[in-house]
């Protein structure tokens, strides 16, 4: 395959500050890129959107998509729905709570996460409240019928009509825009584009409706969600006016993803960070508790088969930079991490 980038980019690729900032660009800016020439299916298009995506990952680890193709009444109405689940009563939510595939309601003040190198020590439990989703399965899928952990089922709450059918077209319309986003993220590490195809047949995904409820006035090491790095390939937030999402620059800093109407931000993940032998940036990030109204948020955490094997591209490695990360399948990466940062027994006492 004819590379895209001269010998010096590709070498460039294993070097961790790489992308140099042009003299006019803002130095807390995030990347907005516009999908629309993607719908034609050109193939300089998909080389064009590559290399957006590759100076966006090994820059800042977060991007910002417009005209992505995703409706604004369904990301409304997504909204919509989480904050009409979060309105329900206590008693409501704890007839759903976290099963063992941690699908289902998780209460306020229980868990953050602590196997990040992002985490936080003192960071007190996070101020959220969430209902997880996943992918909706059938009783004869084949892993269904072997009890495979995080292909079991969804917990819906009864009598509450629309709720479940409105989530599941919103999974299912962010599934197809993250799978459209393989073939030039496969290019921009000058693979072929069909690179991440098996891996992606059937993507597995965690979609989660958090609720951050207003404080008056924010406490030291209390958070939303403390700082963290997503565990996942890829992460999908419809962006909302109300502010809060940060990211931690290299120097330390943190900076408010700005807010763009209509768009969606897009975060690396630590799956795609070893994919790529570190190349690609799981960038820190966290969430404040909002001040004047609550927040809610509509993350999609697109990951690949629970089979699949995660391990260094041949284009991210060498003699010089052998691959930093053992081979390891999502599913048990997976299991680790939830095992680890929100094990469902924590909340039994409900």
């Amino acid at each position: 395959m004819k590379s895209l980038f001269s010998k010096h980019h590709t070498k460039e690729l294993h070097r961790k500050n790489m992308v140099r900032k042009s003299a006019n660009e803002k130095p807390n800016s995030i990347p907005v890129i516009d999908l629309a020439p993607l719908s034609t299916n050109a193939p300089n298009n998909q080389h064009a959107i590559a290399q957006q995506l590759r100076s966006a990952f090994l820059d800042r680890g977060f991007l910002i998509l417009i005209n992505h193709g995703v409706s604004q009444h369904l990301i409304q109405q997504t909204f919509d729905e989480a904050q009409r689940f979060h309105n329900q009563s206590m008693e409501f939510k704890k007839a759903v709570l976290m099963n063992s595939h941690n699908n289902g309601y998780m209460s306020m003040g229980r868990y953050n996460v602590n196997t990040s190198r992002a985490s936080d020590p003192n960071a007190k439990l996070d101020m959220n409240e969430a209902f997880f989703v996943k992918r909706e399965r059938p009783a004869d899928d084949p892993l269904v019928k072997s009890k495979r952990k995080f292909a079991g089922p969804n917990e819906w709450p009864a009598n509450f009509p629309g709720f479940k059918e409105k989530l599941l077209e919103y999974t299912d319309t962010i599934d197809k825009l993250a799978k459209q986003l393989l073939a030039p993220l496969a290019i921009s590490l000058n693979m072929p584009a069909s690179t991440f195809d098996n891996a992606f047949w059937e993507s597995q995904f965690s979609f989660r409706l958090p609720h951050y409820p207003a404080v008056k006035n924010r406490v030291e090491d209390q958070y939303g969600i403390a700082p963290h790095t997503d565990s996942n390939f890829l992460t999908f937030l419809a962006q909302s006016e109300a502010p809060g999402l940060q990211i931690q620059t290299d120097i330390g800093d943190w900076i408010d993803i700005p807010y763009v109407p209509n768009s969606i931000v897009v975060n690396s993940g630590d799956m795609l960070h070893r994919w790529t032998n570190g190349c690609y940036k799981s960038t820190p990030h966290r969430a404040l508790p909002p001040l004047k109204k609550p927040r809610y948020a509509i993350p999609f955490f697109f990951g690949p088969h629970l089979d699949c094997q995660i391990e260094c591209l041949p284009s991210c490695r060498s003699p010089d930079n052998p691959a930093k990360f053992p081979p390891i399948s999502y599913g048990e990466y997976m299991d680790w991490w939830y095992e680890s940062n929100y094990n469902p027994t924590v909340q039994k006492d409900l």
